[in-house]
């Protein structure tokens, strides 16, 4: 065998080393790259649905306090409060 052929076989045995080398690498970083995005993408499941109970919550929330400023101004109330009122009144004056 000739110094030139073994030296061109040498040459051609390490360039293709380093392409499947480089062909693995790229399959590793693809598939970091797919674990990834499947975590990012469950941590933004995640984080929406915390974000739609917190909605919910919200919701609910507004719902009571729309009811207690509806329910505190009716007549009904008003004359509840007007009595408990008195009665307090009469509190203070018998314990003063």
């Amino acid at each position: 065998m000739n110094m030139w052929v073994a030296l061109v076989i040498i040459v051609l045995v390490t360039m293709g080393a380093a392409v499947i080398m480089k062909r693995y690498e790229t399959l590793g970083r693809t598939e970091r790259a797919k674990g990834a995005r499947d975590a990012d993408e469950r941590l933004l499941a995640e984080q929406r649905e915390a974000e739609q109970r917190e909605i919910a919550e919200l919701r609910e929330r507004i719902k009571v306090l729309e009811r207690i400023a509806t329910d505190s101004n009716s007549a009904s109330a008003l004359e509840t409060r007007r009595v408990a009122d008195e009665i307090e009144a009469l509190r203070t004056t018998e314990n003063s």
